[in-house]
């Protein structure tokens, strides 16, 4: 059955501030999932490296009922000279246990983008951009370190592993920085985001978008969603 995600928005107003907090929570509804343990017994380097199962990411259903790896952003109203330069400090995708940590990440256009291979195995990170600018390279060493500078934005940018086809990654290339993940809880927090009427987009790579709009006014406001 085909799932459709519903949003519910309020948002409280403290005039005293300019800057508010964006926070809110990803509840699921209906039967969850059963987890499923990825089968790597096609390398046997990558299933030595695991001491137990490792578990499929594409839907993490929380024990509070809750979604995890979804990314909310800020999709429309953001000012440019609201936004501060893109940090010099990289974002860093690690492939460890024929894995990639993490399995959901952002990173802003221009900002350092480093990939490591801590694995004693070959691997291939492709990216499959629509927008940004791509890459297809081999890593074949322990300890191997690429770093990128992706050019354009693009949300929820699909990495794979061509020799490990279990290994899947998800990048987001942001223009500005208001934008976070649901954590194991559920929950997200967008700190720092200026007075303003903004769109909210919350993506999954299994359930699609949604939108909402809201007005951001100083203090706290609140946007939560439902799959």
């Amino acid at each position: 059955m085909k799932r459709t995600l519903a949003l519910l928005v309020a948002t409280s107003f403290f005039s005293s501030m300019s800057l508010a907090a964006v926070s809110g929570s990803v509840s699921f509804s209906g039967v969850a999932p059963k987890a499923e343990a990825i089968k790597m017994s096609a390398d046997p380097v990558c299933a030595k490296a695991n001491a137990k199962p490792v578990m499929k990411e594409d839907v993490v259903v929380n024990a509070n009922k809750t979604l995890a790896n979804v990314f909310v952003y800020v999709k429309e109203g953001v000012k440019k000279e609201s936004v501060p330069p893109a940090p010099t400090t990289p974002v860093k995708l690690d492939q460890s246990g024929c894995r990639y940590t993490p399995h959901v990440l952002a990173v802003r256009v221009g900002q350092p983008f480093q990939i490591i291979n801590s694995d004693a195995v070959m691997h291939n990170v492709h990216s499959m951009s629509k927008k940004s600018n791509s890459f297809n390279m081999g890593m074949a060493t322990k300890g191997q370190s690429i770093e990128k500078k992706l050019t354009k934005p693009e949300v929820m940018m699909k990495v794979k592993c061509d020799v490990h086809g279990w290994m899947t990654s998800y990048i987001s290339v942001m223009e500005h920085p208001y934008f976070a993940f649901t954590n194991e809880q559920g929950t997200f927090t967008i700190d720092g985001l200026p007075d303003g009427d903004y769109t909210f987009e919350a993506v999954h790579e299994k359930h699609g978008s949604k939108t909402a709009t809201g007005k951001v006014a100083g203090g706290v406001a609140k946007v939560d969603f439902a799959f």
